[in-house]
């Protein structure tokens, strides 16, 4: 979300008030750029894992994306600066990009922010030993859980790990936004591993994914800082 002066077109946000997700990328490519829509790089698998991962009835394309709201699903990015790669960008743009967007995330409330790059999130938020998962920490006053990033150029994940992974991201999206008690896969098999927390309370009163606040609007896609991918 950084606003330094780039030039072609800013992609925008797509946004609502309540969704179940934010997905955060690091920030577009020049392909995601050039046309206007988000993860649009050939190669990406965003969209797939969405659809495998159980976040959509179908598998949606890139010029589709301002459909994600009615799945409860919302886009934005780290750092507005189109690049060939995330590894671009400066550590100055992805500190000012988190600060950026723990304010959005407070005005819009999502029940879980996904942030899809672990490298950038421990840049970003200043958490060198971040893992994969539920972090310990909140982005926006909302529980952030790190995915891997969805980039052709990661090789390091198989389709199959991206929809297990983003799956469960889902799940424990899904339990908070109905206030249920959730347990981390590791406490299901009993490993030990970190506890999960109490699900965040539920919001009374809360909208319908992409409703808007009282008294509020959300923000339309291109006339604030957008979010390459």
């Amino acid at each position: 979300m950084d606003r330094r002066t780039t030039p072609g077109p800013v992609l925008g946000p797509i946004l609502g008030y309540g969704l179940r997700i934010l997905f955060v990328g690091v920030n577009p490519s020049l392909r995601s750029a050039e046309v206007g829509h988000h993860f649009a790089r050939p190669g990406n698998r965003f969209w797939p894992t969405l659809h495998a991962a159980g976040f959509t009835p179908r598998r949606l394309r890139p010029d589709e994306d301002i459909e994600l709201p009615k799945h409860g699903v919302g886009v934005t990015n780290i750092a507005d600066r189109p690049t060939r790669a995330a590894s671009e960008l400066t550590r100055d743009e992805l500190r000012e990009g988190a600060a950026e967007l723990d304010s959005a995330v407070r005005r819009n409330q999502p029940a879980l922010v996904a942030v899809v790059g672990l490298t950038a999130y421990r840049t970003a938020f200043g958490r060198p030993k971040a893992t994969m998962g539920l972090q310990p920490d909140e982005i926006g006053g909302r529980p952030v859980w790190v995915l891997p990033n969805p980039s052709g150029l990661n090789a390091h994940y198989k389709p199959a790990d991206f929809a297990r992974l983003y799956a469960e991201a889902r799940v424990y999206a899904e339990g908070l936004a109905t206030g249920r008690r959730l347990l981390l896969p590791a406490e299901e098999d009993g490993r030990g591993a970190r506890r999960g927390s109490e699900a965040h309370p539920p919001r009374t009163g809360r909208r319908k994914p992409g409703e808007r606040p009282p008294g509020g609007s959300l923000r339309p896609r291109g006339t604030s800082p957008g979010r390459p991918r």
